[in-house]
């Protein structure tokens, strides 16, 4: 449950379900992946993206194998200690892998509270203290995963960002958002960026060396994007990062 969650972090589920069961049969257990190189970690990781998740998984199968005895822990406050663990994350290994009460808010949820709660169109960008006191209250003592999975697919598939089906909707009669004409009254968002931008330098330069197990020159890897100066300020990141290492000329995973 953790492996999948971190792997569908800002990546659709559908890109991860095979990479997930190559993980799993390769690293079964929290012990296997820590006996690993961390480098193995992010080699198998692929092209699911934000690479840096690979190194981060590594390092919480490092802290449950020495500090938990090789169990995920089924406590929030100890599940957010562990590396690259947030609070939405943590509560859903609580709910959906040990069925406990938790907070689960991933975008679908926010956005289906904001309008049956609120009367809004859409959540903030930002989650808020406001939001999770709000969605605090409506998670039930009884059977919490439950309703934490129900509320996820009421949002991903009928109360949707841009195609709302409200006459599909089985809590249309108390929404407050359908009940005031469902206003465009959603705040503001930016679409990120992508071409071009030094994420999308790295993830190039990710795949050159992924593709090498032996590591390529650095010259390779800087003629892998168009413009050299970002290049070289994107290796950097990489290796100051941990996710690449570089000797003398070559770097490698």
């Amino acid at each position: 449950m953790l492996v999948s969650e971190v792997m569908s972090q800002q990546t659709p589920v559908a890109r991860v379900i095979g990479p997930w069961t190559e993980w799993m049969q390769r690293w079964p257990t929290p012990d296997d992946l820590a006996e690993e190189e961390p480098g193995t970690a992010v080699a198998a990781w692929g092209r699911l993206g934000y690479p840096r998740r690979a190194l981060r998984l590594h390092a919480c199968a490092v802290a449950i194998a020495t500090q938990h005895d090789g169990q995920v822990p089924s406590d929030r406050d100890e599940l957010v200690a562990l590396p690259g663990i947030g609070d939405y994350t943590a509560a859903a290994v609580v709910s959906f892998a040990f069925g406990g009460r938790a907070v689960v808010l991933d975008t679908n949820v926010r956005r289906l509270i904001a309008r049956a709660e609120c009367g809004i169109g859409n959540c903030p960008s930002s989650l808020t203290r406001a939001e999770r006191e709000l969605a605090s209250g409506l998670v039930p003592d009884a059977d919490p995963a439950r309703w934490a999975v129900a509320s996820m697919e009421l949002g991903a598939l009928v109360c949707t960002a841009r195609s709302p089906r409200c006459a599909e909707c089985p809590i249309a009669g108390s929404c407050r958002w359908l009940a005031a004409g469902r206003p465009d009254n959603a705040p503001t968002r930016r679409a990120q960026p992508w071409k071009g931008t030094d994420r999308q330098c790295r993830g190039v330069i990710m795949d050159v060396v992924r593709n090498c197990p032996g590591g390529v020159s650095v010259e390779t890897a800087l003629s892998a994007w168009p413009h050299r100066d970002q290049a070289k300020h994107c290796l950097d990141w990489l290796v100051t990062d941990g996710l690449l290492h570089r000797t003398d000329d070559i770097v490698r995973l």
